[in-house]
């Protein structure tokens, strides 16, 4: 019996293992794009998304090549996410320029009631379903106006979001090195001209997996900079070996990471464990509610902040600060709920019998400054040595489409004067 049961679990090892090695890391690419007569005179935008990369980490860490280059660029003193300040909502509001309440992904798990489906950032079939994502991609943008894309493991890239998905992509997966990534990068913008690729879109995801797991003050989350930033330093270099005229660079992050209070966690509030009465979502940074009788709204609501604790707010949906673009009024999906908890920073919310990580994100990044992103910007349509104020990540949407000439085709929350400073006049 013993044996029966050593040969089911090798076996089940074995088909863990499979599962693992057999991840599609295979390139797609859309057949018949090319870029039209005017594209293939447009300037380059490699627009590199580092994952938790905090607003303070290349000083703090002494990320020699990004300190650099945005020295010799444009450097904000730190880039504010949307509310909240979370992976998924953050990558679509660089990429659409739109609030996470305007584009629908509100959160990196949540459920739809009108669709009557649950989105989770982990699920291929959610992840590859544009009709999730509200709003039009850069790639999009560029490709419905004859400018050919590519993306590398960019939030939604690998979707129909906005109609069309960029000429080069691959499916998420995080089998590729940063250096491998690189060498990708580089082979798109060796292709003949007609088929180059003008926006790129780059995603490492290495300084924030080690910011959950260790903290944001460890050394592992100190050596995955470093990793980042020698691959950018060797992709700039490669990129200049190439001879291309034009070519700019955009260094983002989604979010920061702060250390948080694992080891006295907030309680759920007992009566949002009655499944009769409410669904909750909680990414622990934030706690969102749905009452399924709307009669019971404004009750359960006084009961709730009656009972609360100092650590925590509780919020109609509707009474959320205007800031934050995350109340009813913005809710263009439905897909908040109508009463929020909100934790006051180190603390989270933590259901029973749950893990969490050293390191998180979600808070709001007008109150707690360790949330807050990266931007630097450095090529030859953006002026030199220019260091800026904070300023919304929803503007560099519009930056970008300005630096290729693309007319942007529906309403957007960013604007262009944000960042018209950083480009160099036209000759």
């Amino acid at each position: 019996m013993k044996r029966g049961i050593q040969i089911l679990l090798l076996f089940f090892s074995l088909a863990i293992c499979a599962q693992q090695t057999n991840i599609d890391t295979a390139q797609v690419v859309i057949s018949g794009r090319t870029n039209n007569t005017e594209a293939q005179t447009k300037p380059y935008v490699i627009m590199i998304s580092t994952d938790g990369f905090r607003y303070d980490y290349a000083k703090k860490y002494n990320a020699e090549n990004l300190l650099r280059l945005a020295a010799g660029g444009v450097q904000a003193q730190a880039m504010i996410p949307s509310y909240p300040s979370i992976t998924f909502p953050n990558h679509w509001s660089l990429i659409t320029g739109l609030y996470p309440s305007h584009h629908g992904l509100i959160d990196n798990f949540f459920y739809d009631y009108k669709r009557k489906e649950a989105y989770a950032m982990n699920n291929k079939k959610n992840a590859e379903e544009g009709t999730w994502y509200g709003g039009t991609p850069l790639w999009a943008l560029a490709e419905k106006q004859g400018v050919v894309s590519a993306s590398l493991m960019w939030v939604g890239s690998a979707s129909n979001a906005g109609g069309m998905r960029p000429s080069y992509y691959y499916p998420y997966h995080e089998k590729f090195k940063p250096s491998e990534k690189v060498e990708k990068v580089i082979n798109w913008l060796k292709l003949p001209e007609e088929k180059r690729p003008h926006f790129i879109s780059l995603y490492f995801p290495e300084v924030d997996g080690s910011g959950h797991h260790y903290g944001p003050d460890s050394p592992e989350t100190e050596n995955a900079v470093h990793l980042v930033d020698n691959a950018i330093g060797e992709l700039v270099q490669k990129v200049n070996d190439l001879g291309l005229k034009n070519v700019n660079f955009i260094f983002v992050s989604d979010h920061g990471m702060i250390k948080v209070d694992g080891g006295a966690p907030l309680e759920i509030p007992a009566m949002l464990l009655d499944k009769n009465r409410f669904d909750f979502y909680n990414s622990q940074t934030l706690l969102r509610v749905y009452v399924k009788n709307p009669a019971e709204v404004k009750a359960v609501y006084k009961e709730l902040k009656s009972n609360k604790t100092n650590d925590y707010e509780v919020y109609l949906d509707k009474k959320l600060p205007k800031y934050l673009h995350f109340a009813t009024r913005d809710d263009r999906y439905d897909r908040i709920g109508q009463i929020l908890l909100i934790p006051k920073a180190p603390k989270i919310f933590l259901e029973k019998d749950k893990k969490t990580s050293v390191g998180k994100h979600g808070y709001n990044p007008k109150i707690v400054p360790e949330m807050k992103a990266t931007f630097y910007a450095w090529g030859p349509e953006f002026k030199n040595n220019l260091v800026i104020d904070e300023f919304a990540n929803i503007n560099v949407y519009p930056l970008v489409a300005e630096i290729l000439g693309l007319k942007i085709d529906q309403p957007i929350d960013g604007k262009l004067k944000v960042l018209k400073e950083t480009l160099k006049e036209k000759k």
